[in-house]
């Protein structure tokens, strides 16, 4: 019966094949594996240029030094229990089914914090597109409004070199990706043609933005909160000790079989000095 025997090591190699393949959030965000339990942010104030008269004497402007921080102390662990009977009818290849499967929902864990961080982004309503305030309601005339003006917000707080560097990214609900298609491929574009980006079926790039689609928006009773913004501005800690690391329990609390334990220990945040390049685009639900 060596076919039904769990290896540790085939199981944190499975884990760890999935939690590697391509998802939205690492491309987005300035992802951070680290070993500390502090993630940190430290950043000077800009300098500041004055006129000058020949000859005469000018003064010393002192700088401030930031160091924003945050604990890494959002934890989810995954505990499973295989019975032995079990585990000797499933077979090696269902084991590791189960691997990839505890992969797939840590990684869905940090997609699900990230967008439901809405709320310590950049409001961004309908006054963005001249407007009154209240809910963006995204139709497929619109849309590229929308996108224009998502662009003009960031140059607007001076995040054109930022862009320019990192590009933009907006995360759409389903309905509003679906309309974006639609008014891409209405207006000669062919997603077809493309080679999505970092092998991912739900990316494309359009308008000077990649655009994703994800089921985790967090929409309340009117309000679909779309994510939008500069790529690797906002920060998110892992800690590189669980992350993508197994335990083994034999027979754990005398129960006849194995628990198979993963976890995931992270943080995110947008500091304060790049949440104006990072908006909660409100549309209506």
């Amino acid at each position: 019966m060596a076919n039904t025997v769990i290896y540790k090591e085939d199981w944190t190699v499975k884990l760890q094949e999935t939690l590697d393949a391509p998802v939205f959030w690492k491309d987005v965000c300035r992802v951070e594996y680290t070993t500390s339990k502090v993630l940190h942010n430290p950043y000077q104030s800009k300098s500041s240029a004055s006129s000058y008269t020949r000859g005469a004497q000018y003064s010393f402007a002192d700088f401030t030094l930031t160091d924003e921080s945050v604990n890494i102390n959002t934890s989810y662990v995954i505990p499973e229990f295989i019975d032995e009977a079990d585990r000797a009818q499933t077979g090696y290849d269902l084991q590791m089914e189960r691997a990839v499967r505890q992969g797939e929902e840590i990684n869905l864990t940090i997609e699900e914090a990230f967008v439901g961080d809405y709320g310590n982004l950049t409001s961004f309503d309908n006054t963005e597109l001249g407007g009154g305030a209240g809910d963006i309601t995204v139709s497929a005339t619109n849309i590229d409004d929308v996108v224009r003006a998502i662009k003009k917000k960031i140059f607007t707080a001076n995040g054109q070199r930022e862009y320019a560097r990192n590009g933009g990214f907006i995360i759409w609900d389903a309905k509003r990706f679906e309309l974006l298609e639609s008014f891409a491929q209405a207006n000669g574009y062919a997603t077809a043609d493309i080679a999505l980006k970092g092998g991912m079926s739900s990316g494309f790039d359009y308008m000077g933005f990649t655009h994703y689609v994800s089921n985790s928006l967090t929409t309340e009773t009117s309000t679909t909160h779309v994510i939008a913004g500069v790529k690797k501005m906002y920060h998110l800690g892992i800690l590189s000790t669980t992350y993508g690391k197994v335990k083994l329990d034999e027979e754990p609390n005398r129960q006849s079989g194995i628990g198979i334990i993963s976890r995931v220990d992270f943080k995110g945040k947008a500091w304060n000095n790049i949440k104006p390049l990072l908006y909660d685009v409100q549309v209506v639900a």
